[in-house]
């Protein structure tokens, strides 16, 4: 029974064999009957152009030119069979093309070349099911040794190899009878044969480890190795065929002779050596397509191993190892010497020059490792590890790679993932959250953990720095990634991880301000290095002061930080006055908006309320008073900086001068003292600052210039605050709505007309008055003023005859006799002036607004007035209207008359 499973075996080994034989057979006698035919239709057409002469026909004489020589029978041999070989040709489907593609695409894997190995495939698709036959006869193979038990397993192994190796020779054998070419019958065979057999020797080395344990980690590598070689050597003869089967059945050999359990780790090499096997092949021939197909085995590869038990640090390890290969192997050299441009200059110039193909995989196998080694290890040692892994491959590509300009760029792409990892590795955040000082046992260490990380971005800014040094057409970039890398990293980890609860302030403080040591040691040895040009200068200057700035903020109280800040920003300012430094326009800016987020939010005006007097005023004081001084120190030309310094010097005033009237209207004691903050007159004082922070702006902006748009933008932001307030004086908060008399915020405090009504109300109004005629303001804003600062001064005025006859309590029930009549006479005196401007402006508008008050006087006192009044009132009342409308009228009337008539001299 076993030897009819053994002759079974053989004899489905033998199908696949057989069936390219029959195909050959075939081609053969296609070949030979298009070789009859046409030898036979050549001797019909010979004996049509020559019959034969009659026998009594003289012949002709010769020509006295010289006749052509007498074609041989050989030469009218190869003269038949040309065209069946050109027969042949045409009917064999020609191989995709596999010429290097132009290195100045930006693609190599493209739409067409994928179109025509479909066209290929679909033409040829016999060989590749063959090659994909005879690859899984030697797979199978062994496999069916180990189900079946024939064979011992060394000799199990060894047939697996010897059937590939026979292939193997198969294929050699074809190619050197019939040949390779496209226009053969033999076309692709050879490269089938050939391999189908690499893929049975790969099968059978990695089996016997994998499946036996014949042989160690060493000896497997040692045969596998040998194999790659002999598939370099194959494919650099023979063409990319043979290389893309070779590779991919290497590829998907472990999954197919698995022996269960996890996957070795020693497989990761394998991958990587599968990888190097293509890059090499395309090293020495140019076909591009082969190093994206090797790359991408190799990532795949060490991937679903790492999913299947290898272990997470072997591929951190594959991942760098494969951008190295990326790098090296296609130049064919351990030091890069990649030619220009690099990827990010191709992009920048946009003039369609890309760079080479060795520079545009090197740059894709950096990217996949970066975004790989961001992605795995979240927590632990492992963790650690792929930031020192892409640390490493940082600062590799800045100093190893050096000399190499097309890879000038790549540095950023680990340097980006690095900072990127800082803020995905939540579980390295967890693990390092749970060791602060308030959890961890007593007496013992802190993690090392946040130190590390800032080391290596220190390590990473120091080779950008090295890089920097040097000059070049990439001192600018290096030079800011110099100045970035660690900074943005220190600020990632206090956001984040937040090492003051870990570590303590001061130790995390010390470590930050040394980070700020070395940026000033940058600005230093920049400013040697360009003379007169300071900008790499003034960048490190920028860091250090952040990071000067981030110091403070961990080790000072809240008031010493926000003076400090505003120090920094008189620092900066005299900086750029003294060295021209532009870029510090960045820092005051940058700065004026923390300064801002802290007086606002962090510790805000809550802390401002309630903290001791002195720190509080000085930090909103200082603020205010630094970005005053600072704008005086910043050249002309900063237009931005200064526009963004002069609003927020005008705001911080305004926040100082809430935060003085708060602190001195909140009682010491609310339950003895009332809240006067609460008060009409409290809350118009507190929006007073505002408005007038708003009107300043807009007096400002009417300057036109690149800063109207800020100075509009915060005079809106002002014109709220102050609208907020008033609102509440004009609507809850009014006294006239009072209806408690012992309420003492609701009562109207001070003398007659100069009281807090005046405050809250009048000086408002007439400030809104005063500015709709003095500033150059739109037209709609102009009425807008108007309307709201007489509506405030009509309130006022109202309010004011009310407290006369009510006292301090509006909210009295009821209206007396004579505050109607008080109201009756300030309305007519309101339109009799008004009357009178209009006719001293000429001003027919307004003489209809003087006569609709009037208008509202007279409804006033015939609905409401004469319900109220009695006795001698009532007649002195309406004897006194009536004697005021005549003479209104007659007024109105030579009013008219004089605005009618023309001006002298117009």
């Amino acid at each position: 029974m076993e030897t009819l499973l053994v002759l079974l075996g053989l004899a489905l080994l033998a199908v696949p064999i057989g069936v390219i034989l029959l195909w050959i057979g075939q081609a053969n006698l296609r070949r030979r009957v298009a070789e009859l035919e046409m030898r036979l239709a050549e001797a019909l057409a010979g004996r049509a152009l020559h019959p034969q002469m009659p026998a009594d026909a003289a012949p002709p004489a010769p020509l006295p030119v010289e006749q052509p020589a007498i074609p041989s029978p050989w030469d009218r041999a190869k003269a038949a069979v040309a065209p069946v070989a050109a027969m042949v040709q045409a009917d064999a489907p020609p191989l995709p093309d596999m010429a290097p593609p132009d290195q100045n695409r930006p693609l190599v894997i493209r739409a067409e070349t994928a179109a025509r190995l479909m066209v290929w495939l679909r033409e040829n698709w016999v060989y590749a099911v063959s090659a994909l036959s005879l690859a899984l006869a030697g797979v199978f193979f062994v496999q069916y040794g180990v189900e079946r038990g024939l064979l011992p397993p060394p000799a199990r192994v060894a047939a697996a190899i010897l059937f590939g190796l026979a292939l193997i020779g198969a294929g050699e054998w074809l190619r050197r009878r019939w040949g390779d070419a496209a226009g053969t019958a033999t076309a692709y065979l050879p490269s089938v044969f050939s391999g189908a057999g690499l893929v049975a020797v790969f099968a059978g080395i990695t089996a016997g480890r994998l499946m036996y344990g014949l042989y160690g980690p060493g000896l497997t590598f040692a045969g596998l190795v040998l194999t790659a070689l002999g598939a370099i050597g194959l494919g650099w003869r023979h063409g990319p065929l043979l290389v893309a089967i070779g590779l991919i059945g290497a590829a998907v050999t472990p999954f197919l002779v698995a022996g269960g359990g996890d996957a070795a780790p020693w497989l990761y090499g394998y991958y990587l050596l599968i990888a190097a096997t293509g890059l090499a092949v395309d090293a020495i021939r140019r076909w591009a397509w082969v190093s994206v197909l090797a790359l991408g085995l190799g990532y795949v590869g060490t991937a679903l191993m790492a999913q299947l038990g290898a272990g997470d640090a072997g591929w951190l390890a594959a991942l760098l190892a494969l951008a190295l290969l990326a790098i090296t192997v296609p130049q064919r050299s351990l030091i890069p010497d990649h030619e220009g441009p690099c990827v990010a200059m191709a992009l920048w110039r946009r003039d369609g020059i890309w760079p080479g193909f060795p520079v545009r995989l090197a740059a894709g196998a950096v990217a996949a490792t970066s975004v790989g080694l961001t992605l795995v290890g979240a927590e632990g040692t492992l963790a650690l590890l792929a930031f020192a892994l892409l640390a490493g491959l940082c600062l590799l590509l800045l100093l190893w790679a050096d000399r190499a300009e097309g890879l000038a760029d790549l540095a950023g792409v680990p340097a980006l993932a690095f900072l990127a990892k800082l803020a995905v590795a939540e579980g390295l955040i967890w693990e390092f959250a749970a060791q602060a000082i308030a959890l961890r046992p007593l007496e013992t260490d802190a993690p090392w953990t946040v130190t590390i990380l800032l080391g290596l971005a220190t390590v990473i800014s120091l080779g950008a720095a090295l890089r920097a040094f040097r000059g070049g057409v990439m001192a600018l970039p290096m030079a800011l990634g110099a100045v970035l890398v660690a900074p943005v990293a220190a600020l990632l980890l206090e956001l984040l991880w937040q090492p003051a609860a870990v570590i303590g302030a001061y130790p995390w403080a010390l470590q930050v301000i040394a980070l700020a040591g070395l940026m000033v040691g940058f600005a230093l040895r920049f400013a040697g290095l360009d003379a007169g040009n300071h900008r790499r200068a003034a960048w490190a200057t920028l860091s250090a002061l952040s990071l000067m700035a981030l110091a403070l903020f961990l080790i000072t109280s809240a008031a010493a930080l926000t003076l400090a800040l505003a120090v920094l920003l008189i620092v900066a300012a005299a900086l750029d006055r003294r060295f021209n430094l532009p870029e510090m326009g960045w820092f005051l800016q940058a700065g004026s908006a923390l300064i801002s987020y802290r007086l606002i939010a962090d510790p805000g005006l809550d802390w401002a309320l309630y903290a001791p007097l002195t720190p509080a005023l000085l930090a909103y004081g200082g603020a205010a008073l630094a970005a005053f001084v600072a704008l005086r120190l910043l050249p002309e030309a900063r237009i931005l900086p200064r526009g963004v310094l002069e609003s927020a010097g005008f705001a911080f005033a305004a926040l100082t001068a809430n935060v003085a009237l708060t602190r001195a209207l909140l009682p010491e004691d609310p339950s003895l003292h009332p809240d006067w903050t609460q008060s009409h007159w409290g809350l118009a004082l507190n929006a007073l600052p505002w408005l007038i922070l708003m009107l300043t702006q807009l007096h400002r902006a009417a300057l036109g210039g690149l800063l109207r748009p800020l100075r509009l933008g915060l005079a809106a932001l002002a014109g709220l605050l102050a609208a907020g307030g008033f609102a509440l004086a004009v609507g809850p908060v009014n006294p006239l709505f009072s209806t408690w008399a012992e309420d003492a915020a609701m009562l109207v405090r001070g003398p007659l007309v100069l009281d807090s009504l005046a405050l809250a109300y009048a000086v408002p109004g007439l400030m809104l008055l005063i500015a709709a005629h003095k500033l150059a303001l739109p037209r709609q804003l102009r009425l807008l003023f108007l309307g709201l600062g007489a509506a405030l001064v009509t309130l006022y005025a109202g309010l004011e005859i009310r407290r006369l006859w009510q006292g301090d309590w509006l909210g009295a029930p009821g209206v007396k006799q004579g505050e109607l009549y008080s109201y009756t006479v300030a309305m007519l005196l309101t339109g009799a002036a008004l009357l009178w401007q209009a006719l001293a402006r000429r001003d027919l508008r307004l003489q209809r607004i003087a006569m609709a008050v009037i208008a509202l006087t007279v409804a006033k006192v015939f609905l409401l007035d004469a319900a109220g009044l009695t006795g001698l009132t009532r007649v002195v009342s309406f004897a006194g209207l009536g004697l005021s409308l005549a003479g209104l009228a007659w007024l109105n009337r030579w009013a008219k008359g004089a605005m009618s008539e023309p001006r002298d001299g117009t």
